[in-house]
């Protein structure tokens, strides 16, 4: 499995008698070049066992190595990284696309782990578990009262497939206390999260990452919408920050005909490698829009860069991160990792899309996409910069840049235009979960004696969770004056309600009915229907 195109373990034995041979048979100079890189590899290996069993103090050696790769792995490039034990597992089975355990949504209010909802048909959900519900222990385990980090908790709750875990749990909206055995099952951890239709012929699918199951998430989704009739599709690709290449690959053969280019990768090491799409596609016809914003990168450009290059459809949004490297995982006996980059990869074009990492290290590099604020990238097209040197051609002529993101054919502003530029990431972060989950549990009864029509046409008629969004910022710390967003706040607030009493699909409804991109694809798709 490749990791944005390579996903192979390095046989480190291997390599090394490879270089003694080609040391055995080369050139004296080659030899002693050889001599003098095991000498410095050898020297860095004493000096560790030295510092190990003679310094003054006791000190953590793994520590010691942990920052002498870092060091060397920062001297490469951005994205060639050292992943700790910890986050790589947490890494792997977000990549994996599920885990075992009980099926909830959770988050700690006042020092209690409380439910915002079970998985559906997940196994809490079956057991009996609801939304707002307090879970006191696991086992004999306390949970409350403790502020116990996510991880702790997370250990609690998982276990091995068809283990049993009884939970003592208050329901506030009962209030009375209950024990409830549940058994752990294989809980999916979706990368699409919602396939819907925007109109009768429109289909919507958003992707959050590419993972090991995306493609087969987004395949069900596609073959479900085309049996509900839809002529057009949307791809979804804001603040997607990519994943396994394979996967963004297979997209793009649902959408690109035979032996039509998808990506190529270059290496010094390596011959080129081109990737063709097959005969086989179930969307190789009919209107196609991508949607991408700065915070999609890696393998979402190479989707989106596939689309936009072979004229198959049309690339809607903002500029995007402008990732063009590829990563090579290596893993290590104590659960670490490192990921080396091996190689670029290139768009059909020629275009390879990695923005520049030569000047001021990996934290300006990543910060770049912060600066598009500053210099009103964001809010007007003409403001992103391109390198007249690095311009490419499609097959039908239109104009294409590399080095870097992808550059929209359509342009669409970040909403929150000018002033608060963050207005609307923060109303897609957590934040917004919590205080809706808190309002919900002051009258949750009240709420779900609704249906959805009755909810919307209620909560879109009333400011009042407007006003105590502001305060709860306002008590949070967060001096943020959303007065001049209130249409903004007020759908991704009242999504959020939606969400938490009647799940993800009817989130997406509310939010996508006023989105600014969305509208654009819209109108771009009316233009289309016009010429034929």
């Amino acid at each position: 499995m490749k990791f944005d195109n390579k996903y192979l373990p390095i046989v480190i034995g291997g390599i090394f008698a490879l270089g003694v041979l080609i040391g055995s048979l080369s050139s004296p100079s080659s030899t002693n070049s050889f001599l003098s890189k095991r000498n410095t590899k050898e020297k860095l290996n004493k000096l560790i066992d030295f510092i190990d069993s003679e310094y003054v103090d006791d000190v953590n050696t793994d520590s010691i190595v942990s920052l002498t790769v870092n060091s060397i792995l920062a001297k490469l490039d951005p994205h060639s990284v050292y992943i700790p034990p910890s986050e790589q597992a947490e890494i792997a089975e977000t990549m994996k696309g599920d885990f075992v355990g009980i099926g909830i949504n959770f988050y700690m209010h006042n020092d209690s782990v409380a439910v915002i909802n079970p998985v559906k048909n997940g196994p809490s959900a079956k057991a009996g578990i609801k939304a707002g519900d307090r879970i006191l222990y696991a086992g004999k385990t306390k949970l409350y009262g403790r502020k116990l980090p996510n991880d702790s908790l997370f250990a609690k709750l998982k276990g091995e497939v068809g283990s049993k875990i009884e939970l003592t749990v208050y329901r506030k909206a009962e209030r009375k206390k209950m024990k409830i055995t549940i058994k752990r099952d294989v809980i999916p951890l979706k990368s699409v999260d919602v396939a819907l239709r925007l109109d009768n012929t429109t289909g919507y699918i958003k992707i959050n990452r590419f993972a090991e199951t995306t493609f087969d998430e987004f395949h069900k989704a596609l073959i479900s919408l085309k049996k509900q009739g839809i002529k057009s599709l949307v791809v979804d690709l804001r603040d997607n920050g990519g994943g396994y290449m394979e996967e963004a690959i297979a997209i793009a053969d649902e959408f690109l005909k035979d032996k039509e280019l998808i990506v190529f990768t270059k290496s010094t090491k390596e011959p080129t490698e081109k990737t063709y799409a097959t005969a086989e596609g179930d969307f190789e016809t009919g209107s196609l829009f991508v949607l991408i914003n700065e915070n999609s990168a890696s393998a979402s450009e190479i989707l989106a860069g596939a689309i936009q290059d072979n004229d198959r459809g049309t690339v809607v949004g903002r500029r995007s991160f402008g990732k063009g490297l590829v990563q090579r995982e290596m893993d290590f006996k104590d659960g670490s990792a490192v990921r080396l980059t091996i190689a670029r990869y290139y768009t059909p074009t020629g275009r390879c899309i990695q923005k520049s990492y030569a000047k001021g290290g990996n934290e300006e590099y990543f910060k770049e996409s912060d600066s598009r604020f500053l210099h009103g990238e964001l809010y007007k097209k003409d403001s992103i910069k391109v390198v007249d040197s690095l311009k490419f051609k499609t097959k039908k002529g239109k104009i294409v840049y590399g080095g870097g993101g992808i550059i929209p054919d359509v342009f669409v502003p970040l909403e929150a235009e000018h002033g608060v530029e963050n207005v609307s990431y923060l109303l897609q972060s957590g934040i917004v979960g919590h205080f809706v989950f808190e309002e919900l549990d002051k009258k949750r009864k009240v709420f779900t004696k609704l249906t959805f029509e009755q909810f919307k046409t209620k909560i879109n008629e009333t400011d009042l969770y407007f006003t105590a969004f502001q305060k709860y910022l306002t008590k949070n710390g967060l001096k943020i004056d959303l007065a001049n967003y209130k249409p903004l706040v007020k759908r991704y607030v009242n999504a959020e309600f939606a969400r938490q009493l009647y799940g993800d699909v009817y989130y997406y409804q509310m939010v996508l009915k006023d989105d600014t991109m969305i509208k654009a694809v819209l109108k771009e798709e009316a233009k289309l229907k016009d010429l034929k």
